[in-house]
């Protein structure tokens, strides 16, 4: 059962509120409806599902009904039209006593500029939703004190807010949203206000504590490198509607409009692609009892020049090139060279570039147990960078010369192809520097 579905939800404000759903509903834009009704569309026709233990990114820019929408998950906004389940209880069914009990036991709210309560301490704030819940003192203030052990406040409890920084005040708030116990999170903008480095480690402290505790999240946010870093699944919010679901891959490989594409066209490719995203199966994959001139008849018939070889549970135990299959009656097993590249398929393509320079072969991507799953070559890196020559000149993760090798790699030498690859690891090199091109900034 998914931990909150949305089902055709509307959001309008104004006197004629109904009125302008029906008109939504039969095909009116919302500037259509705004000017005739002199009504305000919020948030249009959303559905979507959030899964137990999933982050789910609502990103889009000012005005496009993100925060509407994350008010619309507890109740605080009655929608004007569709439903809300949590974990399968139609919230506007529910008496407001009942509401209540959800919003205090099964849902925390997370907000953009903290919501301390100045004349309170560091640790009655983080236990406050437990004061609330009328949970006795001492277990209160014990769960209070975890959480922000947990966020990293330990020895803090006795100060007020004002002694805080504003990465350490919303600290507080996601102690206190943890200290509830509440199975689901909702973020409206937590780390916007804070500085760019504090942020990245509100977003580290968020995934790190995202592994131990699996808890539901709905987070929003204007900034897309800030969805692709910690969102299993984004929806991408235009005027009020969802314009597109999906992991930061499928966002990215595959926009679902001009406005989705001209929203990514900045993002770096090498810190949201994976291994696993462009990885292909290796040609030749041979047991290691397989004897050389078997392996060299398999090169020509399917046009490749290595042999990867692997155990008979299908752990890699090695590579052979065709160079190396000069004795007929030998196996290849005695043959196989360990000097490959091997990771995991969720490793980011910034960190392949180096690896690909480093060896004759593929990148090879084996799993936990050291099975392979598939290679990556030199010519799916330069495909994955650029995807098309208008999204990867100018962003700062490749320049133009690369995306130019990239098009011509069916023809491309070996030298030219190295030469694009260093190219690329430059700019990944720029990048971790913090030099980065015109468009690279990303975001909203």
């Amino acid at each position: 059962m998914a931990a909150i579905r949305a089902e055709g939800l509307y959001k309008v404000f104004g006197r004629r509120a109904k009125e302008a759903v029906q008109r939504l509903e039969a095909g009116a834009t919302r500037e259509e409806v705004s000017q005739d009704l002199d009504a305000t569309p919020a948030v249009i026709d959303a559905s979507f599902e959030v899964q137990p233990g999933e982050i789910f990114v609502v990103m889009g820019l000012s005005g496009s009904g993100k925060s509407t929408l994350i008010r619309m998950l507890n109740g605080l906004w009655e929608a004007t039209a569709g439903h809300v389940y949590v974990s399968g209880e139609d919230i506007a069914e529910l008496p407001a006593a009942q509401l209540r009990r959800v919003r205090r036991e099964h849902m925390s709210m997370v907000f953009q500029h903290f919501a301390l309560l100045p004349h309170r301490t560091v640790l009655q704030n983080a236990a406050y939703a437990l004061d609330v819940q009328d949970v006795p003192k001492q277990e209160r203030d014990e769960r209070a004190r975890e959480a922000l052990r947990m966020v990293g406040l330990a020895g803090w409890e006795d100060q007020l807010p004002v002694q805080l920084s504003g990465g350490m005040k919303q600290r507080v708030g996601l102690a206190r949203a943890l200290a509830s116990g509440s199975e689901i999170l909702l973020m409206d903008e937590a780390f916007s206000a804070l500085d760019p480095l504090i942020r990245r480690e509100m977003q580290d402290q968020l995934l790190k504590l995202q592994e131990t505790l699996g808890k539901t999240i709905v987070f929003i946010t204007h900034d897309l490198n800030e969805a692709m870093r910690i969102g299993d699944r984004i929806a991408m919010m235009r005027d009020g509607r969802i314009v597109q679901i999906g992991t930061a891959e499928d966002i990215l490989r595959s926009p679902a409009n001009d406005y989705v594409a001209q929203f990514v066209s900045d993002v770096d490719r090498t810190r949201v692609l994976t291994a696993g995203s462009v990885m292909e199966s290796a040609k030749v994959v041979l047991d290691t009892t397989t004897d050389a001139a078997v392996a060299k008849r398999a090169l020509r018939d399917h046009d490749a020049h290595e042999v990867f070889v692997t155990a008979s549970d299908g752990t890699l135990r090695g590579v052979v090139r065709e160079a190396e299959l000069t004795d007929s009656k030998r196996s290849i097993g005695d043959l196989a060279q360990s000097d490959m590249q091997t990771v995991r398929r969720n490793t980011m393509l910034a960190e392949l570039f180096g690896l690909a320079t480093e060896s004759e072969s593929p990148v090879v991507v084996v799993d936990d147990a050291g099975r392979l799953e598939g290679v990556v070559a030199r010519e799916a890196l330069l495909e994955a960078m650029a995807g098309s020559t208008a999204e990867a000149v100018g962003d700062g993760s490749v320049d133009g010369d690369v995306v130019a090798s990239q098009q011509a790699a069916g023809d491309e030498s070996g030298e030219k192809q190295q030469a694009a690859i260093d190219r690329a690891k430059a700019e990944t090199r720029r990048t971790d520097a913090g030099i980065v091109g015109p468009g690279a900034a990303g975001g909203a």
